[in-house]
């Protein structure tokens, strides 16, 4: 559960102290006294006394939050989690959120957690945990509240695009395992990655699944599916691993500051993993920052077809920034652009192929075959296992229509490739 994921870069004190010099002859004296005295009249004259360190702490989460949706302070329990969703197990319900208008919006539910099982979905507004309103709380506080002991239960009330009421979910916190990369093989010859966020070791976790299909497909991979629908991001330099993992050579991505570290560019350093096989790469609005990194670096090498929707638009590095108090601030210091100079900040990667947001039904007609005649010849073919394979594939095709897709279109690109 999260609220602090995102294309990150992971800084040391030294940022702030190399700004301190600098910015020490430009303070704005009279609003710094307007501060203070505001200061003095609200620990002298509110209604019942608030401890100096509380005052300090908003006033500082005020003067993060108030600059865009994605710069927040950390208390040292919040950083602490920060540390523990890039490792990959952490506690609470398993989604990213963040605020847009002053509200706790889901960017993406993280698989197989207990708010993807409940049916939370990217988009949903969060207004109630519980009987407590989020109306003017803090993305930090609302983090805080969904977090708790493993097993206990909360109710998330949302209000979702398209329905007249407010829709509510009871939800068990849960051990947040995160694996990110899942492989299978659709097809003979067509394999299927899904990475569901991005972690410290999951470009290792990439080329670890990459082979593992290639082991079951006795060879080579003819092309594959690289499935980044609702992956709300995660460290920068694993966007980079996984790009670099499609790529011989170019630019991969490069940010743009203010701070002279914060000017950075990544260039591919080693081969292509699928040797120039043709990949797809399903996207959505709930595919976000690192992921809209690797989908704009393929795309704009021409080395994968987008498919899919637009995606959200979170083109923001946020710089984690530890205070000698065991606290952070997370800062946004950076955008970053694609390879072509492309700003994905609020416009998002567009898809070469649009799949728009559908519900298909399978029809079960009836039909005898030949295997279902009495005594029919039973001539070898596909063994109990293997069928059993195949029809695990034809069920997940049948309710995943935007992977359906994908997967013809990744059939005409590899019939394509080995005409030429």
């Amino acid at each position: 559960m999260g609220g602090v994921l995102g294309a990150s870069l992971v800084v040391g004190t030294s940022v702030m102290a190399d700004r301190q010099a600098n910015s020490a002859s430009s303070l704005p004296l009279e609003e710094l006294r307007a501060f203070v005295e505001v200061y003095d009249r609200i620990s002298t004259g509110y209604y019942e006394p608030i401890e100096n360190e509380k005052m300090l702490e908003n006033a500082i989460r005020g003067m993060l939050t108030n600059l865009d949706p994605h710069s927040d302070f950390l208390p040292k329990e919040s950083f602490e989690r920060v540390e523990e969703s890039t490792r990959g197990e952490f506690g609470g319900l398993g989604m990213e959120v963040g605020m847009e208008d002053g509200a706790v919006r889901v960017v993406a539910p993280i698989d197989d957690t207990p708010a993807q099982r409940a049916g939370v979905r990217s988009g949903d507004i969060i207004i109630k945990l519980d009987d407590t309103s989020l109306q003017g709380m803090s993305l930090t506080e609302a983090v805080k509240m969904m977090r708790g002991e493993p097993g206990s239960k909360i109710t998330l009330t949302v209000i979702r695009s398209g329905e007249a009421e407010p829709i509510e979910f009871e939800l068990t916190r849960a051990i947040i395992k995160v694996r990110s990369v899942r492989e299978r093989l659709l097809e003979s010859d067509l394999g299927y990655v899904r990475i569901s966020q991005f972690q410290t070791r999951t470009g290792e976790d990439l080329n670890r699944a990459v082979r593992e299909l290639e082991k079951e497909n006795n060879g080579p991979l003819a092309g594959l599916v690289l499935d980044l629908r609702n992956n709300p991001g995660g460290v920068l330099s694993a966007s980079v691993d996984v790009s670099n993992a499609f790529l011989n050579e170019g630019l991969i991505v490069y940010t743009e500051g203010r701070l002279q570290n914060s000017k950075m560019r990544f260039e591919a350093k080693r081969g292509d993993l699928m040797n120039g096989k043709p990949i797809v790469v399903l996207v959505n609005e709930g595919s976000a920052s690192a992921s809209e990194i690797v989908a704009g670096a393929l795309q704009d090498h021409e080395r994968a077809l987008i498919v899919g929707r637009d995606t959200f638009g979170k083109g923001s590095v946020q710089s984690i920034l530890p205070l000698n108090n065991g606290s952070a601030i997370k800062l946004t210091t950076a955008l970053y652009f694609t390879p072509d100079g492309r700003s994905i900040q609020a416009s998002g990667i567009k898809p070469d192929i649009e799949i728009d947001l559908v519900k298909v039904e399978r029809v079960n007609e009836e039909r005898r075959r030949e295997k279902d005649l009495d005594g029919h010849i039973n001539q070898d073919g596909a063994d109990a296992s293997e069928q059993e394979r195949l029809d695990e594939i034809a069920d997940l095709l049948s309710e995943d229509y935007e992977l359906y897709e994908g997967l013809n279109l990744l059939k005409s690109m590899v019939f394509a490739n080995r005409r030429n």
